[in-house]
Parts: C-alpha cells; sequence; structure tokens
C-alpha cells in the first residue's frame, strides 16, 4: 500500500517545486527590473545603429524612438531601483552583446531586415512579460512601472510590425 501511495505523490513532489519556481519567477520584481534595465539598454544601442545604418525611414524613425522612449524608461527604473536599494545590470548580456555586435556589421535594407525582425520578436516577449509583472509582481513599484511602460510597449511592437511588414522582415 505505502508504494501506491509513494508511486503516486513522488511525480507530485517532482513537478509542484518547479511549477511554483515557475510562477515565482514571473512575480520576481527584482529579476524582472534586472532583465527590463538589460533590454532597455540594448534597445537603446540597437535603436543608435538604427539611426546611422538603416536604409528605410521608417527603421531610422523606430530606431530614434527606441532611444528616446527605452532611455527615459531606463531613467526611470534606475530610480525605482535606487531607491529600494536594487542594483541593476549596467550593460547588455552576452546574448544581447552579440545581436549589437552583428548589426552593425550591416547596413542597408539588410540591416534594416534583420533589425526589424529582431524588434517585432523582443518587443513581443516584453510585452508579456511587462503584462506578467505588472499584474503579478511582488513589489508594488515594480509593479506599477510595468503598467505604466506596457502601452509604450505596445506601441513599439505595433510600431515594429508595421515597420517589418514595409521592409520585407520575417
Amino acid at each position: 500500500m505505502w508504494k501506491r501511495v509513494i508511486g503516486f505523490f513522488a511525480p507530485i513532489c517532482i513537478v509542484a517545486p518547479l511549477l511554483i519556481l515557475a510562477c515565482s519567477d514571473a512575480r520576481d520584481s527584482t529579476k524582472f527590473a534586472g532583465n527590463a534595465a538589460q533590454g532597455g539598454l540594448a534597445e537603446v544601442e540597437m535603436g543608435r545603429l538604427a539611426t546611422q545604418r538603416a536604409g528605410d525611414a521608417s527603421v531610422r524613425e523606430f530606431g530614434a524612438r527606441m532611444v528616446s522612449d527605452h532611455s527615459a524608461a531606463n531613467t526611470e527604473l534606475k530610480g525605482i531601483a535606487s531607491k529600494k536599494g536594487m542594483q541593476l545590470p549596467s550593460d547588455v548580456n552576452s546574448s544581447q552583446k552579440s545581436e549589437i555586435d552583428t548589426l552593425s556589421k550591416m547596413s542597408g535594407a539588410e540591416f534594416d531586415k534583420e533589425y526589424m525582425s529582431a524588434m517585432v520578436k523582443d518587443h513581443q516577449e516584453d510585452v508579456k512579460e511587462f503584462e506578467t509583472q505588472s499584474k503579478d509582481g511582488n513589489d508594488a513599484d515594480i509593479k506599477a512601472f510595468a503598467a505604466k511602460t506596457l502601452p509604450t510597449l505596445r506601441e513599439h511592437l505595433r510600431m515594429a510590425q508595421a515597420a517589418a511588414q514595409k521592409v520585407g522582415a520575417k
């Protein structure tokens, strides 16, 4: 009988902590803030590249908007983090660095397609993460930041999709 009971509960004991970890990760405002800060830094850097290397005017305009909006969001997030004693990353991660390096070697139509494809994918992920944080975050100030920033990210996604379609990006 004990073997049956243990056999029944063993998978639950393995899966339950993983589900709890996944759910708590989505609510972890400190982790979210760090990821948002790095993402914002990457958006600014890639936006600067777009203003210099893009062939299409809509891609250059999108890049300029990324620099402006994400610089402002980064400043706001730094202020919140500072008040809470949070340490935010001051540089992009290795994956973002690799993407920036790849884009820096391109120009014109090739750049436009690669950049806009990356921006659509990135902003789709950002919108999901900011939605989750704005609903389930464990810090009221970070939740409020996510909720306040979400409409801008949704607008970025719409803009990215339009520019991607215009330049033939996937």
